[in-house]
């Protein structure tokens, strides 16, 4: 039982007082640590060490008193560690310890401790030193703390990207976070080495070749969560630079709702991925989220009573009940030869990864004509163009118009912090002149920024789609080697939106902003 109570003219928000002993202590003030305003200055005045360790947060200060979130408000070390620390009296509230941890990845970042590590490895070490001290196995060795640190922020900040970029005096590291890089991390080029090397061996790359790209894979654990690494060196005129895809194999396929599909969008996708066979294509840029759309429509139709391989690069989600192949080319298991081998395993539906040559595209497309269902990538700017691209690689028109059903083109917009959008209104000439209508009962929203996105204003990221179903007119233009202009053309005539459109729309629905619509569709 609760009782909620508000101590008048403090100005904080309600507190609820629990009369179990869920907490530890009786009468200790239960806090919704994830509503409250938590003083950054305040919660950074404990070490990060100190507080993961104990379980404790401070999230407000009043004169000489410490107010310290805990998962366990009895827990007498603990206060008595954070009282000698701060030097200040010390009172405890009690609070979700799932909460807890979500707020604690939110203010006590890695960043501090990275940079204490810096320091240490940059005093007085030459790049020697730093070489050396990244062989080392210790999980307490310099270098090999400072990278663990850079991994495990970038999957807590919620990273799909880390780059490790040399400079000519400093090594420079930024996250790709909701499709936009941020700098987290420069240090001085004395440990550029050491760190690079130290990613090296982790990736099981050989660090004496620094003349030619490699590409690898990094496995960890972080929270008891698998986390896979995509790992890919290029030589540049400074050193080598490294880019790691962060994949996490624990995750599973969305639902079909999870992808924002609306209206005839859906419908039309849905049209594509239930018919017996024919080819699906999902296009857009390097990580637009074409595996995610593909992942979600194998999930929809694997049944027990439907065989379903797929041939990836790399298998991103392992999911139950599918025969998953991942592309070794060292071992001379291409997307070609795999998709000749899968053919005579009696499959049902077959995804490819990606159509990146002639020879899959041919062996996919006759599949799609023999009887199966084929799903998968290709890069183009959008759908009509995943037509010319075929063709471009010598199908013939025929044979692509005749296998072809579905095209989706898509591209990852920021979703708007629910917590703190708010609505605004714009000039009706800008409005027109970008194409956006708004009904009198919809609002456009702003991104502000808050605790819960880092004062980004957005938190996560949604699709634009943009679905070309291939009818008689889309087919007819195909086998006349029409441009893509003229097919997009046939295909909104037949009620096709463009990616821009369905980023109108959602910019109405309140899931997006303008800005962010014009800044990933052209």
């Amino acid at each position: 039982m609760k009782i909620r109570s508000r101590r008048p003219g403090n100005g904080e928000p309600t507190m609820s007082m629990t009369t179990t002993t869920d907490s530890g202590v009786f009468g200790v003030p239960f806090v919704e640590i994830l509503e409250y305003p938590i003083d950054r200055d305040v919660a950074t005045s404990v070490s990060a060490t100190l507080c993961r360790r104990h379980r404790v947060l401070p999230i407000a200060r009043e004169n000489l008193t410490l107010i310290v979130a805990m998962a366990d408000p009895g827990d007498i070390l603990a206060l008595d560690d954070v009282s000698a620390a701060t030097r200040l009296r010390v009172r405890p509230v009690a609070v979700d310890p799932k909460d807890l941890l979500v707020a604690t990845d939110r203010y006590l970042r890695a960043d501090d401790e990275m940079t204490g590590l810096k320091h240490t490895l940059t005093e007085g070490a030459g790049p020697d030193q730093a070489a050396l001290g990244a062989e080392e196995e210790e999980d307490d060795a310099p270098i090999v703390r400072f990278v663990n640190l850079l991994i495990s922020q970038a999957v807590q900040d919620r990273a799909s990207d880390i780059h490790v970029e040399p400079g000519e005096s400093r090594l420079r590291v930024r996250y790709r976070i909701d499709g936009v890089l941020k700098e987290v991390q420069s240090v001085p080029s004395t440990i550029q080495s050491g760190v690079i090397s130290r990613l090296k061996i982790m990736a099981e790359l050989d660090i004496a070749e620094r003349r030619r790209p490699q590409d690898g894979r990094i496995a960890v654990m972080h929270q008891g969560r698998k986390i896979d690494l995509r790992v890919a060196t290029l030589p540049t005129v400074y050193g080598e630079k490294v880019v790691m895809r962060i994949l996490d194999t624990s995750g599973s396929a969305k639902s079909i709702g999870d992808l924002n599909m609306m209206g005839r969008n859906l419908r039309a996708f849905q049209d594509g991925y239930t018919r017996p066979n024919g080819m699906i294509l999902v296009t857009g840029p390097t990580g637009s989220g074409k595996s995610t759309t593909l992942y979600t429509a194998i999930q929809e139709v694997s049944k027990p009573t439907v065989n379903v391989i797929t041939v990836e690069d790399p298998v991103e989600y392992r999911m139950a009940g599918i025969n998953q192949v991942q592309v070794n080319q060292k071992a001379g298991l291409t997307f070609a030869s795999a998709l000749r081998s899968i053919l005579r395993q009696d499959p049902d539906i077959v995804l490819i990864g990606e159509i990146r040559d002639h020879e899959t595209a041919q062996i996919a497309i006759e599949a799609a004509l023999t009887g199966h269902l084929v799903m998968s990538t290709l890069h183009t700017n959008d759908a009509a163009s995943a037509v010319t691209r075929l063709v471009e690689m010598g199908i013939e028109p025929y044979l692509v118009a005749s296998a072809l059903e579905t095209v989706v083109a898509q591209r990852l917009a920021r979703r708007l912090c629910d917590k703190c959008k708010r609505p605004t209104t714009y000039d009706e000439d800008y409005l027109a002149k970008i194409g956006l209508l708004i009904e009198e009962d919809e609002e456009v929203f702003v991104a502000v920024g808050c605790s819960q996105c880092a004062e980004t204003g957005y938190r996560g990221r949604l699709a634009l789609h943009e679905v070309m179903t291939v009818d008689e007119e889309i087919e007819r233009l195909t086998v006349a080697r029409s441009s893509a202009s003229e097919l997009n053309r046939a295909a909104v005539q037949n009620g096709m939106l463009s990616l821009r459109q369905d980023g109108w729309n959602k910019v109405c629905a309140g899931l997006t902003s303008i800005e962010e619509v014009l800044r990933v569709v052209a």
